[in-house]
């Protein structure tokens, strides 16, 4: 297809290449798998974060500099869409930014594609929220729990609302425990237990206090286990003090921040990842800790459900139940089980192929010219 026929595409966005978390990963993964189809042109990014990216961008991307602050962003996005001849698609990479994305696609008259994530989706915003969405082209949602949420208070064709879950990063693969991480961590013939998050005081659901008390009664079986917290937040000083409280200093270690490049390694160390989350939009550390070979436990009440294929991947529980979460934590140390497989529904190409099934949902090229939306089945 010639270069001038295909689409452009202006990406909305928190932050994507140079972000960190879940969603700046997400955006990265989606928006380099659009730019490599060949219904795209050049896929411009619009970022509202500071970000620091060193790294070399894929083929087709353009990410723009950060603009913070809610006017000054609106202002350089409506610059952006007007000033430029030809945009064709607004891809909207956060809920919150919905009405403006909704805006500036009514005013080009091109189709609008929103991205929700988790709890930002799961309960009734604004009017003006409410009716971005329902003008949506389309709408993709990371999760199947996800999706029942919004569509419980959005009025739009559940035919529009699809689910384009999370892909795992192909760095992500079984290995030996590495020998420097045991020795940094002091943890050569232990038990690694491992929950990668933010220690935020918002996101107090991620369970970490449960696995620190859960922690204290599992020790009688197994005295060699040690839990490593990888995140940083500002809910750090109270499991801090929950762990001393309990007599588990030296039995809990937080890591906080490490660098991207020893992620992989530190899923590798572990021996189990355990989160039992009650608020999860999906959870892409679970599928990080499947690919890297390791028994992963999660909660049964969110989108953690899908990295975990309802248990057939992953162990999941009732995240509240202390007695489930023990018994799933014992049965995964005496009997682990490192192989790798269940995360291959959530490759990088299986990925790719459905982003680009979507794009083409929306249009349908003919010499060059937009014929219209394409019935989304």
């Amino acid at each position: 297809m010639a270069a001038a026929s295909r689409l452009r595409v202006l990406a909305l966005v928190a932050d994507a290449y140079g972000g960190h978390g879940g969603i700046a990963e997400y955006n990265r993964h989606f928006l380099s798998s659009l730019a490599a189809c060949n219904l795209i042109r050049e896929v411009i990014i619009l970022p509202r974060l500071e970000a620091r990216w060193s790294g070399t961008l894929p083929a087709g991307v353009v990410q723009l500099r950060p603009v913070p602050g809610r006017i000054a962003y609106s202002i350089a996005a409506l610059r952006t869409a007007l000033g430029r001849r030809h945009i064709d698609v607004i891809f909207c990479g956060h809920l919150f930014i919905a009405p403006l994305a909704a805006a500036i696609a009514k005013l080009r008259r091109i189709p609008l594609w929103i991205q929700v994530h988790g709890i930002e989706a799961w309960e009734e915003l604004s009017g003006l929220h409410r009716r971005s969405l329902e003008a949506a082209t389309l709408v993709t949602s990371v999760s199947r729990y996800t999706r029942q949420q919004l569509l419980e208070w959005v009025g739009i064709d559940p035919a529009r609302v699809k689910v384009l879950p999370n892909t795992v990063d192909p760095r992500f693969r079984p290995g030996p425990k590495p020998g420097y991480l045991m020795d940094r961590h002091s943890v050569r013939e232990k038990k690694v237990l491992l929950t990668v998050s933010r220690l935020a005081s918002s996101e107090q659901y991620k369970g970490h206090d449960r696995v620190i008390q859960v922690l204290s009664e599992i020790l009688p079986d197994f005295p060699d286990a040690m839990y490593l917290i990888i995140g940083e937040g500002d809910d750090r000083p109270r499991l801090e003090a929950l762990t001393a409280a309990l007599g588990l200093s030296g039995k809990v270690q937080f890591v906080g921040q490490v660098r991207s490049e020893e992620i992989p390694d530190y899923f590798r160390l572990a021996d189990l990842f355990v989160m039992p989350s009650t608020a999860e939009g999906f959870g892409i550390v679970f599928l990080e800790a499947l690919a890297c070979g390791i028994p992963v436990i999660g909660g049964n009440q969110d989108g953690s459900l899908d990295p975990l294929c309802d248990g057939a991947a992953g162990t999941a529980i009732k995240p509240e139940d202390h007695q489930e979460l023990r018994w799933a934590i014992q049965e995964r140390l005496a009997n682990p089980v490192r192989d790798g497989n269940g995360v291959k529904r959530f490759s990088v190409g299986a990925f790719s192929t459905h982003a680009r099934a979507l794009l083409g949902s929306i249009y349908q090229l003919k010499d060059g010219v937009s014929r219209g939306i394409f019935p989304i089945e």
